[in-house]
């Protein structure tokens, strides 16, 4: 690699500072067998050029090789983390040149203790960066100590836990997505009662963290505007979608003034497919995530909104992070977060959800 910044050359430096090539060139990869003398004066010319190297040049001549790995939730095709995968892969097809390999590890959601399991195997593949969708902290927290202990860099997809310091999120910023669709769905309908769908799994409700940080924005606008509005909650199970039908039966009956509802998760198509079943046509109904049977549910007036956080953005933008930081030796934002969209019958068939 015989050019650099502008005109300046290997060459050129070499000469104000009196040394040869092969000690500049040593010196801008941090090889050993150079006199200290030596490096000062390649410094100082370095220093006084203001001289900034072609990073992409470098990383691509240099042939090592890079290990991404990711810990994501387990999902089946066309669900929420699907979408996160692909932009994953995407990215990982436009940074091919620079020797990545990538691997994903899985763990159950409804089982938050596998996350330990999954993240002691991908240690020991000893990644030079990691992508984690975190779950609770008793099981986060000691995976990220041993990062930091190693010096290896992650990044939080979908969620932030500031407190764990990772190098950087991809998010969208939850507590404000929260408080936009309360927002939203009080001007749907301004009523005082109105319905929270959550899921449950062996007797627990199941919720991301960023799950309670829109529940928590949501409490927050009502208390502050709509301090009289009165939430009802119904907790469904995940894996049974006959108890399902019969808690919303009940559910619906117990509540006959309410004629509104949130779920906060990206499974409002359960919500919406109850509506179409029992053709209940005078509720409305605001869910999350661009995905194909949410979209349907849209199409046919079931779901009157969806909000969208790009997961295919996030999972590309993550990638994007590792290969800044660890292979271009960049800064990188800390805080990526990814819009706050809305989603209706108008404008479903026309929204990109690509990056």
């Amino acid at each position: 690699m015989d050019e650099f910044q502008g005109r300046i050359r290997i060459k050129d430096i070499a000469e104000q500072a009196g040394v040869s090539v092969g000690t500049v060139d040593r010196v801008l990869h941090g090889r050993p067998n150079v006199s200290e003398k030596s490096r000062l004066k390649v410094e100082e010319i370095l220093k006084k050029i203001d001289y900034q190297p072609n990073m992409y040049a470098s990383a691509l001549a240099s042939n090592k090789r890079y290990k991404f790995l990711c810990i994501l939730p387990q999902h089946k095709p066309g669900e929420y983390w699907s979408e996160v995968e692909t932009g994953i892969h995407r990215a990982h097809q436009r940074y091919n040149d620079f020797n990545i390999h990538m691997d994903i590890f899985y763990y159950d959601p409804f089982h938050p203790e596998t996350f330990a399991t999954q993240s002691t195997e991908l240690l020991k593949d000893e990644p030079d960066g990691v992508i984690i969708n975190p779950t609770i902290m008793e099981y986060t927290s000691p995976f990220t100590d041993l990062l930091h202990e190693r010096d290896i860099p992650f990044v939080f997809v979908d969620s932030d836990l500031p407190q764990l310091h990772p190098l950087a999120f991809y998010a969208q910023h939850s507590q404000k997505s929260g408080y936009f669709a309360a927002r939203i769905l009080k001007m749907l309908a301004p009523g005082c009662e109105l319905g929270l769908f959550r899921q449950t799994f062996a007797g627990h409700v199941v919720r991301s963290n960023q799950q309670r940080e829109r529940e928590a924005g949501f409490m927050q606008y009502m208390k502050e505007h709509h301090p009289d509005t009165i939430i009802h909650t119904v907790e469904l199970p995940a894996k049974n979608f006959g108890r399902q039908l019969d808690q919303m039966d009940d559910f619906f009956k117990a509540h006959p003034n309410m004629h509104a509802g949130i779920c906060f998760n990206s499974k409002v198509f359960g919500v919406g497919e109850y509506l179409e079943k029992r053709e209940i046509r005078d509720f409305r109904l605001v869910g999350y995530d661009h995905l194909d049977r949410n979209t349907e549910m849209v199409r046919n007036g079931w779901v009157d909104f969806l909000i969208d956080q790009h997961p295919w953005k996030q999972g590309y933008g993550c990638i994007q992070i590792l290969v800044e930081y660890v292979i271009f030796k960049k800064q990188v934002v800390r805080q990526n977060y990814v819009p706050i969209e809305l989603i209706s019958k108008e404008n479903v068939d026309f929204y990109n959800r690509t990056y």
